[in-house]
């Protein structure tokens, strides 16, 4: 029995630790399942020739196409990003320079995947207003665009070549990623 009750109290602890790690990875309850909050960056070129599925939800503002087959023969970032994310307020300065820099050659969609019960679409108009961008943003209410993506992380961007296809994922976001997806962007512009 003692042992039995040993066997028992480690997976309560196990299961206590699984969960303090998840409140502290955790950035609020607007995020849909399994899609952290996160900083840090990686690029994972292993989607890359992979077909971009499309881009679909509530159009809520901004300019240019707003899915992936209206920016067809352009470069396309598809940027998953969320009102609680921190880390999403400092990329998306560094999209609308991409897109003011390429305009015509460049499109953002940025993909907001707050759940309708904490926000409103008003209040995703004010993020984006607040950070002065310009480029659509599309509210997956439902997470049928992220459920194709799959992003890892807030943020995550897709950065698609002009035939459609997946060519680098990055998942968060650091300062140094401006500089990366910049040159990225210049590659595919090529």
């Amino acid at each position: 029995m003692d042992g039995q009750m040993t066997m028992t109290s480690r997976r309560a602890v196990f299961g206590l630790m699984g969960l303090s790690l998840g409140l502290m990875v955790a950035c609020g309850p607007a995020k849909p399942a399994n899609v952290p909050e996160g900083g840090d960056s990686s690029n994972n070129a292993g989607d890359g020739g992979k077909k971009a599925p499309e881009v679909a939800g509530v159009y809520v503002g901004g300019d240019g196409p707003a899915t992936v087959a209206d920016a067809a023969g352009q470069v396309i970032i598809v940027d998953f990003w969320a009102t609680y994310c921190e880390p999403c307020k400092k990329s998306f300065p560094m999209y609308q320079e991409l897109v003011d820099k390429h305009a015509g050659a460049v499109v953002v969609i940025g993909v907001s995947v707050d759940d309708p019960e904490d926000v409103s679409q008003d209040d995703i108009k004010a993020f984006a207003t607040e950070l002065n961008v310009t480029f659509p943003i599309v509210w997956d209410k439902e997470h049928k665009t992220a459920e194709a993506y799959k992003p890892p992380k807030m943020p995550t961007s897709y950065v698609i070549d002009k035939s459609g296809n997946i060519r680098h994922v990055h998942s968060g976001y650091s300062p140094t990623e401006a500089e990366e997806i910049a040159n990225e962007v210049d590659e595919l512009l090529k």
